[in-house]
């Protein structure tokens, strides 16, 4: 198993949906996990550490907890089936025999795990099936040389820069100019 840690929140740029990001130990892989735009709030809530002046549905669930004596030990995403993840929480109480799994959607768990400060964990296979290779050396580079790019370019170098590699489109040649790139619509391609 793999610790993971909630690396944020994220808009998947064509649906517009919500993704829950998980990331390993290393900062090397992440599991992207689509959610809703209220789970998504409940997560955010989570990630604030912000005690909200009425308690949400995932605060007054670790306040439940606290009630009944009972610890959440752990979260478990443990399956991925049809592109939905399946999690489990750990739960335990003060005698041997209060040891307990409840099913729980994988936003539910990480929403509760966030307010009760408990681990996020994800069957290594889980990791290796979903996660996205993440190179943050990688992308930190790409940054830093930007930058040396911008702070050596004038404004005027950047718009010649930028005209060389989007020159503007030429108007195209008329019929008895140049060759054309087809046959007339609706013509004969024979000829």
């Amino acid at each position: 198993m793999v610790e993971m840690s909630v690396a944020g929140i994220a808009l998947d740029a064509a649906s517009r949906s919500p993704i829950v990001l998980l990331r390993d130990p290393s900062g090397r892989r992440q599991v992207p996990i689509w959610i809703d735009q209220a789970q998504a709030q409940n997560i955010l809530a989570g990630l604030s550490g912000q005690t909200p002046p009425r308690p949400l549905s995932h605060d007054l669930m670790a306040s439940l907890l606290v009630v009944g004596g009972l610890t959440l030990e752990r979260v478990i995403v443990h399956t991925i089936e049809d592109n939905t993840f399946r999690a489990v929480l750990k739960l335990s109480g003060p005698e041997p025999e209060q040891q307990q799994e409840l099913d729980a959607r994988p936003s539910d768990a990480i929403a509760l795990a966030l307010r009760t400060g408990s681990a996020i964990w994800m069957l290594e296979e889980v990791v290796a099936d979903a996660s996205i290779p993440v190179d943050a050396e990688a992308d930190a580079e790409d940054r830093e040389d930007f930058r040396r790019f911008l702070d050596s370019t004038s404004p005027a170098e950047l718009v010649r820069h930028l005209s060389k590699a989007h020159p503007e489109p030429q108007p195209a040649p008329d019929a008895d100019e140049g060759e054309q790139g087809g046959p007339p619509l609706g013509g004969d391609p024979g000829g």
